[in-house]
């Protein structure tokens, strides 16, 4: 299946990498997003370590391998164009999978770094029932004081925040901020801050998100 990005902006006409049954034809579809100066193609190494075989993954590319050009916790002004376009790739992808048949809440969201801060940005500015969120080393997106959204809908939305407590992208108190932003907003949400660890995926992690998984099969 080949897929662009449609949305204007800097990441249009970006491809969409998709592994699995074909879009419709699995009861669930996962939406998994790269972090900075990585691919959708190594993204993918996430569903590769997973037992989903009920799963369609769908993962966009970001133009010149980055979603938006400064740190997740500049100033917002200063990230656009690309954040809203980073935004409207991720609408985008939600708005096909429900085309195709699959209701929002049999949505699975994710992403890594840069890509776990555009998944859970989306989520908070856009609440509804989905089926599960992880934000692997991430945090929602804004400088200090940011005001975010709380009374959305998220219904119950189960989302799983993992991240090292000394990790040099991602401040421990920004994953724990998150995380109370997202609960205000309805979520069934799960943080956990491993010590010591560096910035990557560990074990019990990618355990948490299968877990996420099984509940949707």
């Amino acid at each position: 299946m080949s897929l662009t990005l449609r949305n204007p902006g800097p990441h249009h006409g970006q491809p969409i990498l998709t592994e699995g049954p074909s879009l419709g034809t699995a009861p669930v579809a996962g939406i998994l997003v790269h972090g900075r100066g990585a691919t959708a193609d190594s993204i993918l190494d996430l569903a590769h370590s997973l037992r989903a075989p009920h799963v369609t993954w769908l993962a966009p590319q970001a133009a010149a391998h980055t979603w938006y050009p400064n740190r997740f916790l500049a100033p917002i002004a200063s990230n656009e164009p690309w954040l809203s376009s980073a935004l409207g790739a991720v609408a985008d992808l939600v708005a096909r999978v429900v085309d195709a048949g699959i209701a929002r809440d049999r949505i699975f969201l994710a992403g890594f770094s840069q890509g776990a801060c555009l998944a859970l940005e989306f989520v908070v500015r856009n609440p509804a029932r989905y089926g599960a969120v992880a934000g692997l080393s991430g945090g929602l997106i804004g400088p200090p004081g940011t005001a975010w959204p709380r009374d959305g809908a998220l219904d119950r939305t189960p989302v799983f925040l993992g991240c090292s407590d000394v990790d040099d992208h991602i401040p421990a108190a920004r994953v724990l901020e998150s995380a109370d932003v997202l609960r205000a907003n309805g979520g069934d949400v799960t943080e956990v801050l491993y010590p010591g660890m560096g910035h990557t995926v560990n074990r019990d992690e990618l355990e948490r998100v299968q877990q996420l998984l099984d509940r949707l099969g």
